[in-house]
């Protein structure tokens, strides 16, 4: 079995293949969590999410590897082997949905389901060159889908194309209404922090915005949210490590080390922090419909030292707010790789997000 997949089906449908990130419940089908300590672990029962999925007909064609725990971006995982980047190799696919975001590349799958608490879906999608959408807070149920700090946590789609994310987003969440939106004209954009990316990165994602006839410039700030992150995955982790803490790999067991030291007084106190900066980008974005940024600085790393902080400074603020958003390749960058480009719309505005998702991939085909 290769490092993208971890677990297939015996039977296989007729539908639309659909590659399952192994930190969501199947039922009779091997579910690991890209952990060691449940690596024979057999769920009872299919989670949500993934079931809502295989009754609108996509058929589940195989397990995808992970970041442990889904606590990493790199997907490097010490049980189960790296998750290969298809587009360039000895790059990082990204993570923690590394997996799915190789399986998609590598055409082995048209749709894979992912988790996002700090970024999770659209940094390997933009790694790999594909589209990935986490949907606002809440919006897809996570219900069977082992957590990593709920207060951030969020479940959705990816796959090769906006039109195929927004198609599996409607079976996730049934009575999703797209936007109406024929035109980009119809939408006042934000534009933020492409003075942090890379050269060839900012160029490509300045030539997304073009595509956006009402725009400006606005300066926010950022927020990681490390201390709700931190406290909620220690909370999540501290039995099971107390117990199996010698099966963890060391990248993994390192951070829980850090943040099972994390107080009560620290979270509240990060949860007040986190409410203020939702007041002050309300405010800052004003009467702007949707936000665009980068989704990275840089292109898919090298294999290498951790680069947590450098590939999370623009998805992670999102988490924490609660917001959609949406990440897509859009044109070449460093080394040829692709660029990625976010859209970002206030909570509840799936509809838009996506809507104007799809205009701008449309812009900015070659074809």
């Amino acid at each position: 079995m290769s490092s993208i997949f971890l677990a297939r089906p015996e039977q296989i449908g007729d539908g639309t293949r659909l590659a399952v990130k192994d930190l969501f419940d199947t039922e009779g089908i091997v579910t690991t969590y890209g952990s060691a300590i449940f690596a024979d672990h057999v769920p009872a029962r299919t989670a949500e999410a993934v079931r809502r999925l295989e009754a609108s007909g996509y058929s589940n064609v195989g397990k995808t590897n992970l970041h442990e725990f889904a606590y990493g971006v790199t997907s490097v995982n010490p049980h189960f082997g790296t998750v290969p980047n298809p587009l360039a190799p000895g790059r990082l696919a990204g993570g923690s949905s590394g997996g799915s975001a190789a399986a998609l590349a590598a055409g082995l799958a048209d749709v894979a389901l992912g988790s996002d608490t700090g970024g999770s879906i659209r940094i390997p999608a933009a790694c790999c060159g594909v589209v990935g959408f986490k949907p606002s807070y809440g919006l897809v149920p996570v219900d069977g889908c082992f957590p990593l700090a709920p207060s951030l946590d969020h479940a959705g789609p990816m796959a090769r194309s906006v039109a195929a994310c927004a198609r599996a987003t409607a079976a996730l969440v049934p009575g999703l209404e797209p936007a109406a939106l024929s035109s980009l004209a119809e939408v006042q954009l934000a534009v933020a922090w492409l003075e942090d990316a890379d050269e060839l990165v900012r160029a490509a994602v300045e030539a997304a915005a073009s595509k956006f006839p009402f725009r400006r410039l606005v300066e926010l700030p950022k927020a990681t949210f490390g201390t709700v992150f931190g406290f909620e995955a220690a909370a999540i982790h501290r039995e099971l490590f107390a117990e199996h803490s010698e099966l963890y790999g060391e990248d993994v067991a390192a951070k829980l080390g850090h943040v099972l030291e994390l107080t009560e007084s620290e979270y509240a106190g990060a949860l007040r922090r986190r409410e203020l900066y939702r007041e002050q980008v309300l405010a800052l974005l004003g009467p702007a419909d949707l936000l665009l940024t980068p989704t990275l600085p840089c292109v898919a790393p090298p294999v290498g030292p951790d680069p947590s902080d450098a590939l999370t400074r623009f998805t992670s603020p999102f988490n924490g707010l609660g917001w959609p958003a949406l990440a897509l390749p859009c044109g070449p960058a460093e080394h040829g790789l692709p660029a990625s480009v976010q859209l970002v719309g206030p909570a509840g505005g799936d509809g838009l997000v996506l809507a104007a998702g799809e205009l701008l991939e449309r812009a900015l085909s070659p074809i």
